[in-house]
């Protein structure tokens, strides 16, 4: 499982020009099911993906993708991390346990 936390870099204005690439971006990852849950920043100042799939080889070149990485107006931070509880909504993402 991993975070990936984007930092924006660039103006509001530069960021707008590329959402309409980017929300298509989005839909692709989350209809293929490596992304789960992504949104912004409070305050606007970027955003966070919870993403789920491969390694961190995948994706760091999932992330090369992104209109925002292409554009070059933000800064990308990936945390790798290993859900040892969750709620039983997202119990599928719960390691199993090896016998």
């Amino acid at each position: 499982m991993f975070i990936i936390s984007i930092t924006y870099i660039k103006s509001a204005g530069e960021i707008d020009a590329l959402l309409t690439a980017r929300r298509q971006y989005l839909k692709e990852h989350f209809a293929n099911g490596t992304f789960l849950m992504s949104g912004r920043k409070v305050p606007r100042n970027g955003s966070v993906i919870l993403a789920d799939g491969g390694d961190r080889a995948d994706i760091e070149a999932i992330v090369q993708e992104d209109p925002f990485f292409i554009g070059d107006v933000a800064t990308y931070e990936i945390t790798e991390f290993v859900p040892s509880m969750t709620t039983e909504l997202l119990s599928a993402f719960r390691p199993t346990e090896k016998n």
